[in-house]
């Protein structure tokens, strides 16, 4: 058997086993953590305290940053990014004139100094957009593409006339009522937030023919319908279209608005009241008094 008491070195022979201290280092050399921080910490840091004593002179600064702004200023400057003109299209030319106002832009620009999001933002902030889109198209035009609102009614209101679309937004001014024949007429306080229900009525009297005035929102609860002759048809806050559609019904069997009628108050629907004229009444009371006298 092998003796297992420990030999005694050979005189004169070193040890070639390494130190205890020896040994730990090369453990420690060997750890992925250190070996990362030799191969880049070290030299990483090196490279920064470099930079930093000579980014600390500040003319070095300033032709590193002239050197940077000419470099981007040759190319932003190069003719295939120049912006040289802009296009609307979709707009009419009020709109589209206004549009240039609101985006003023001094061409030639560079491409790099437009931006197209807060352009487009811009642009769909005006009343009369409704949605936009911006672009710039090869050859240095600057793209605009506008779907304009719709003017679906007039609204008459302490300002004046207005031009709203089925959601009740602005979409321009109107001068008179003669502007827009073709729409139909809406007023009161409040009437624009209930476009689309006014226009289901007005499309309801349809069989009112040139009669139908308008529509007048009455305490912002409630329509008015305005036919000529100064006859009106009063209309509940609750099934509005319903309580017209009897007085149509009426009108066909009985011809009621065709008589000297100033109001039609459907408001309450067990109890519909037709209101005279003040000249049919008092023709009426006339008519009355003679017939007493008569009888006596």
């Amino acid at each position: 058997m092998r003796s297992l008491i420990r030999k005694k070195p050979i005189a004169g022979r070193p040890d070639p086993a390494p130190s205890r201290w020896s040994w730990r280092m090369q453990r420690l050399m060997l750890t992925p953590g250190i070996r990362l921080a030799l191969r880049a910490g070290v030299p990483f840091c090196i490279t920064l305290a470099l930079g930093t004593w000579y980014l600390s002179d500040e003319a070095r600064r300033g032709a590193i940053e002239t050197a940077v702004a000419e470099a981007r200023a040759s190319i932003e400057t190069r003719p295939e990014f120049m912006v040289n003109l802009m296009a609307v299209d979709g707009a009419k030319d009020e709109l589209a004139s206004y549009i240039r106002e609101t985006l003023p832009l001094d061409f030639p620009v560079s491409s790099f100094d437009l931006d197209l999001d807060a352009m487009r933002a811009k642009v769909t902030e005006i009343s009369a957009v409704k949605t936009a889109s911006v672009r710039i198209r090869p050859g240095g035009v600057l793209q605009i593409d506008i779907e304009p609102r719709k003017a679906v009614a007039l609204w008459r209101n302490e300002d004046g006339l207005a031009l709203v679309d089925e959601n009740g937004i602005y979409v321009a001014a109107a001068t008179s009522r003669y502007a827009r024949p073709d729409l139909p007429l809406i007023a009161g306080e409040g009437a624009d937030k209930y476009v689309a229900e006014a226009l289901e009525l007005i499309q309801a009297a349809a069989p009112l023919g040139e009669r139908l005035r308008g529509l007048v929102r009455m305490g912002e609860r409630r329509w008015d319908v305005v036919l000529d002759r100064d006859q009106r048809i009063l209309l509940p806050s609750e099934e509005p279209q319903r309580a017209l559609e009897r007085v149509l019904a009426l009108e066909s069997a009985q011809d009621i608005l065709t008589r000297d009628v100033a109001r039609v108050d459907m408001r309450l629907a067990r109890r519909p009241t037709v209101q005279m004229t003040n000249e049919a009444a008092e023709e009426r009371s006339a008519q009355q008094a003679a017939f007493r006298a008569n009888k006596q």
